[in-house]
Order: structure tokens, then C-alpha cells, then sequence
């Protein structure tokens, strides 16, 4: 699965599980914790969603805002941990 396909993926995941007032502003970018979409209950339906759905274990030293803040982070870790074992690593997300 690719960056973009993947980013798609969790955009319809968070739009159909949490309360979005305004899905336009659910960038790929935006920070869904500042934003209040997810809150500490939402993270672990992510990392639920992660393992189950996309077939990503995530440690729990994973457990943190630059692999889970936003659409991006959440893509390219599951990209990350998908290339672990592959000399092609996939690009860190910079959450700015």
C-alpha cells in the first residue's frame, strides 16, 4: 500500500469514527489531537485500527504524538514499521 492510499485509508477511518465538525479541515497535516478530534481513548482505537486493519503491531514506546498526531504521522509510521525488515526505509514524518 502506498503513502497516498495509505493517508486515504486512515482519512476514512477518522471521519467515520470520531466526531468531525468540518472534514475539510482534516487535512493530511493537521493535528488530530490539538484539533480534539482524538483524545486519549481516541489513540487507542487508532493504534486498534493500526493493528487490526492495516496489520501494524505498535509497541508501546511507538505510543507517541510524532507516530499518531495527524493522518501523515500515522501513514508513514505504518510505512516505517511495513519497511523495517526492507533496506528501503520510508521517510519520518516532521510534524510541524
Amino acid at each position: 500500500m502506498e503513502l497516498v492510499e495509505l493517508k486515504a485509508t486512515v482519512r476514512e477511518f477518522v471521519l467515520s469514527n470520531f466526531y468531525v465538525a468540518d472534514a475539510a479541515s482534516v487535512t493530511d497535516t493537521a493535528s488530530l489531537l490539538e484539533q480534539g478530534i482524538i483524545d486519549s481513548t481516541g489513540v487507542l482505537e487508532v493504534i486498534g485500527f493500526i493493528e487490526t486493519t492495516l496489520g501494524v503491531i505498535v509497541d508501546d514506546s511507538e505510543m507517541l504524538p510524532e507516530n499518531l498526531e495527524s493522518i501523515d504521522c500515522i501513514a508513514r509510521f505504518v510505512l516505517r514499521k511495513r519497511a523495517a525488515a526492507s533496506p528501503t526505509q520510508a521517510a519520518a514524518c516532521d510534524p510541524a
